[in-house]
C-alpha cells in the first residue's frame, strides 16, 4: 500500500513536470496569434466571477497572501480533496476564494464590479486566456488557450502585437506558477507523510467524503508557506447541497 501511494504521488509529480516542460517549449507567438484572433473584450457581465460559470478561483500563494491582507475570511480550502490520511484529514494544494450565497465571488459587487480590482487575483488578470493541455469531447489531448469562448464578453477587438505579447507572457507565467505550486505540494506531502508515518487511506477518504457531503464539518490541511495549515470546510462552502448519509446523489 505504501509503495502504491508513493507511486501515485510520483506519477502525479511526473505528469505535472511533463506539463511544465511542454509549457516551456510552447511557442509564445502561437498564443500571441490566438489572443489577437480572439480579440476578447470584457463587458462586465460578471459571469466569469460566479461559481456557476467557473466553479472556483484557485489561488497561487502570492494571491492567498494578498487576500490575507484584505479579508482572511475570504479564503477557503481549494475543492476536490485528493488525499486523506488515517486520521481523516484531507490535503489540498492551496486556497480558493470564497463565494457569496448566490455563488458570486465574495469580492464582486451588486453592480458586477470587482471591489479589489487593483489587487485582483493572478487568474483574474489573465482570464479568459489560459494555456494547458486537456482532453476534448473526443478524448484528444491538446492545448486549451481560452475559456468560455462565445459565452461571455465580446470578440474581435483589435489587439496590437505588443499588447498580445504581454498578455501571452502573463498567461504563461501564471500556468508555470500553478504547475510549480502543484509539484511543490506533492513533494511536500510525500515528505510530510513519510516523516509522520502517514499515508492516504481510501476507506477513510470515502468515509470522510460521505460526512462532508452530508454537511458535516471536516478537517482540511492546506499547502501554504511550505507547510500544511489546518482549517475546516463544509460542503455548503462550495455550493453543494447536503445529502443525508446513506443516500446517493
Amino acid at each position: 500500500m505504501v509503495m502504491q501511494q508513493t507511486d501515485r504521488i510520483a506519477l502525479m509529480i511526473a505528469s505535472y513536470t511533463s506539463e511544465l516542460d511542454a509549457l516551456g517549449a510552447y511557442p509564445e507567438e502561437e498564443l500571441v496569434e490566438v489572443i489577437r484572433e480572439v480579440g476578447f473584450a470584457c463587458t462586465c457581465c460578471g459571469k466569469c466571477c460566479t461559481r456557476a460559470f467557473n466553479d472556483h478561483v484557485f489561488l497561487l500563494e502570492e494571491d492567498a497572501e494578498r487576500v490575507l491582507e484584505v479579508d482572511p475570511a475570504a479564503l477557503m480550502p481549494a475543492p476536490y480533496f485528493e488525499f486523506c490520511d488515517r486520521e481523516g484529514r484531507f490535503y489540498v494544494p492551496g486556497y480558493a476564494l470564497r463565494t457569496q450565497e448566490d455563488g458570486r465571488c465574495v469580492f464582486l459587487s451588486a453592480e458586477n464590479r470587482c471591489t479589489i480590482y487593483d489587487r485582483r487575483m493572478s487568474i483574474c488578470r489573465v482570464y479568459p486566456y489560459m494555456l494547458h493541455r486537456e482532453a476534448d469531447e473526443d478524448g484528444r489531448v491538446d492545448w486549451r488557450q481560452i475559456s468560455g469562448l462565445n459565452l461571455h464578453g465580446e470578440y474581435e477587438r483589435e489587439i496590437d502585437a505588443d499588447e498580445a505579447r504581454g498578455i501571452a507572457r502573463a498567461v504563461i507565467a501564471y500556468e508555470k506558477a500553478f504547475l510549480t505550486q502543484e509539484i511543490a505540494f506533492l513533494e511536500s506531502l510525500r515528505a510530510y507523510f513519510s516523516a509522520n508515518n502517514l499515508r492516504h487511506v481510501q476507506k477513510v477518504y470515502d468515509r470522510q467524503m460521505a460526512r462532508f457531503e452530508s454537511g458535516e464539518e471536516v478537517e482540511v490541511r492546506v499547502f501554504f508557506r511550505g507547510g500544511f495549515s489546518r482549517t475546516t470546510a463544509r460542503c455548503t462552502d462550495y455550493g453543494i447541497v447536503p445529502v443525508p448519509r446513506g443516500k446517493r446523489r
